[in-house]
């Protein structure tokens, strides 16, 4: 699949084929794209478990549900409960000086194994590490970039996938969680049980409200023939609601004895 009409197809999918499994193949393709993701001081920010839903114990998968996650969970073969670990600046120093020596970090932009001591140690990681909020802040960040990155790679693979809410209290236990793991979302991954579509895009607002050239005020403006031409190539696509929507809600609904 083309890289932009991978974007346009994501979707939150709600309905999965509950006894489809997904391949390991498939799962290791996602785990490696999270992995490939950028991420600053070269840090494993992003921990994950993946867990097989059948491998739960049937009391623990209802206590996982929140008032958000409720017949999702029960339908997707896969559960990957991503974290963002909080020692990611352990060992910076040593990744950094890494990069140096790679030719990844160079002298041409003031990088060097002195710098790294003296200046990015000193005065930029040693006070993040030391504040709980903005290590959490800035952690988080990474890590949903990397997370991001595994949904798009599930996509390309045909694959259906959903964030959700979880009880983190009860995945800690589960799971065997590290108290240094902070809790970030459950990616729910299968295959789509309702059409890939999901109804269409998602409504989105115009470029101009989000996004500026030069200063707050100035909206940036769209180039017609930019949007066309992503339209063609798949990264705009018919937006909510496609026609027969609600039918095939209603035969989802059915098929899994869920409220119509």
């Amino acid at each position: 699949m083309e890289f932009k009409e991978v974007i346009g197809r994501r979707r939150s999918i709600r309905y999965f084929e509950p006894n489809r499994p997904v391949e390991d193949e498939k799962i290791q393709v996602i785990l490696e794209a999270a992995n490939r993701a950028s991420r600053s001081i070269n840090a494993d920010y992003i921990k994950a478990v993946v867990v097989q839903r059948d491998e739960l114990e049937p009391d623990v998968l209802e206590q996982l549900k929140t008032p958000t996650t409720t017949a999702e969970i029960d339908m997707a073969p896969v559960h990957i409960f991503c974290y963002l670990d909080l020692s990611y600046t352990d060992g910076a120093q040593g990744r950094l000086k890494e990069l140096v020596q790679l030719g990844a970090l160079n002298p041409s932009h003031g990088w060097s194994e002195t710098y790294v001591d003296e200046v990015v140690w000193a005065t930029v990681l040693k006070p993040i590490a030391s504040d709980p909020g903005i290590l959490s802040y800035i952690g988080a960040i990474d890590a949903g970039v990397a997370i991001n990155q595994g949904m798009l790679a599930a996509v390309d693979q045909g694959l259906g996938v959903c964030l959700h809410a979880f009880n983190t209290d009860v995945a800690k236990k589960a799971l065997g969680i590290p108290d240094h793991w902070l809790p970030l979302h459950l990616l729910l991954v299968g295959y789509p049980a309702e059409s890939p579509e999901a109804g269409g895009q998602r409504p989105r607002r115009p470029l101009a409200q989000h996004f500026f050239r030069g200063q707050y005020g100035n909206p940036w403006q769209e180039i017609p023939e930019v949007t066309e031409r992503l339209r063609n190539e798949g990264m705009i696509q018919a937006p909510a609601p496609l026609p027969n929507r609600r039918e095939e809600i209603r035969e989802l609904a059915r098929r899994f004895g869920l409220p119509e």
